[in-house]
């Protein structure tokens, strides 16, 4: 069986909430997790890098960006990855909020 999209979507974060986009893409194949992409863009906090503050795919290796800096990660599972992304772009949205809110 070939190897199939089976996530492409992005979803927009309200401004009342942070602003931004959220990028999730996934590949398939047998049932396996074999690619994935997923970002979270917002240029009013980090214009570099397409506006993406934080990311992680596997295209090289599996890795993470965070404000124009790459790292390897290590991981088990796509699940820990989809986990570990939720609390960062989480995070940095509740940290941008704050500093907007003083």
């Amino acid at each position: 069986m070939a190897e199939k999209r089976i996530i492409d979507q992005s979803m927009m974060i309200s401004r009342k909430r942070g602003d931004g986009t959220l990028r999730y893409e996934v590949w398939e194949e047998n049932g396996a997790v074999t690619r994935y992409n997923l970002a979270y863009m917002n240029h009013l906090i980090f214009s570099g890098d397409n506006g993406r503050v934080v990311g992680y795919d596997n295209r090289h290796g599996h890795h993470r960006h965070f404000k124009g800096v790459v790292e390897p990660v290590e991981t088990t599972s796509f699940e820990e990855i989809e986990e570990r992304f939720r609390q960062d772009w989480t995070k940095v949205l509740e940290e941008y909020n704050a500093q907007r809110n003083r």
